[in-house]
């Protein structure tokens, strides 16, 4: 098991999947140690790895830019993706169940990326986002194809109050017969965040909800 592996390992994932039931997101913290932060972020100058690079000014959705990888992903991106995704299949078994939902998913990332692969989901979508003063992303969802997972995880690469200050990550939840709900969620860097991506199953009085 490598040292990344062991560190995903070592998260109380019962925790984090209650944190996911009950609010939507769950914050491991220091998932990344500094050196880690420092060499990803600095590969966002190396274009040649990037399958596509984002103005999001262009397109409306807010300011700033964004890359996505390439494959053959580096070996810390894929090593990330395939580890979380072991851990939150489960997780997203059980919130498909709740919801009456009846596609699942393999235990195993390699079966998962097959599955999308045959759908003629063949891009990857890992990206790495760059921010400058003034710099915002607009609310949106990141859904891809037929076959998209309910959980994301994004990483903060940079220290609040040492390269920047404001730029908090927001989420807001539209709950059914109420007003929507807005957390603003506290990261620092090498913290990772696990959130739904579109809906989750909530207890209402009566029956589960998304």
């Amino acid at each position: 098991m490598s040292g990344l592996e062991a560190r995903i390992a070592a998260i109380d994932w019962v925790s984090a999947a209650s944190e996911l039931d009950t609010q939507g997101w769950a914050i491991m913290p220091q998932l990344l140690d500094a050196d880690e932060c420092a060499e990803t972020a600095a590969l966002y100058d190396r274009p040649e790895i990037f399958r596509s690079h984002v103005v999001m000014a262009r397109h409306g959705f807010g300011r700033g830019e964004y890359r996505y990888f390439a494959y053959p992903l580096p070996p810390l991106i894929a090593g990330l993706r395939s580890a979380l995704y072991a851990r939150l299949a489960p997780i997203a078994n059980q919130w498909h169940e709740r919801m009456g939902i009846g596609s699942r998913f393999p235990a195993d990332h390699s079966e998962f990326l097959a599955r999308c692969h045959a759908a003629g989901q063949t891009r990857p979508t890992p990206l790495l986002l760059r921010y400058e003063t003034g710099d915002y992303n607009r609310l949106h969802q990141d859904l891809y194809g037929a076959h998209a997972f309910p959980l994301q995880a994004a990483i903060l690469l940079s220290s609040p109050g040492d390269d920047f200050t404001g730029g908090e990550f927001v989420l807001t939840e539209q709950r059914p017969r109420m007003q929507s709900r807005a957390d603003v969620v506290p990261l620092t860097r090498g913290d990772a965040m696990v959130f739904a991506v579109n809906s989750r199953p909530q207890r209402g009085t009566r029956a589960t909800t998304v």
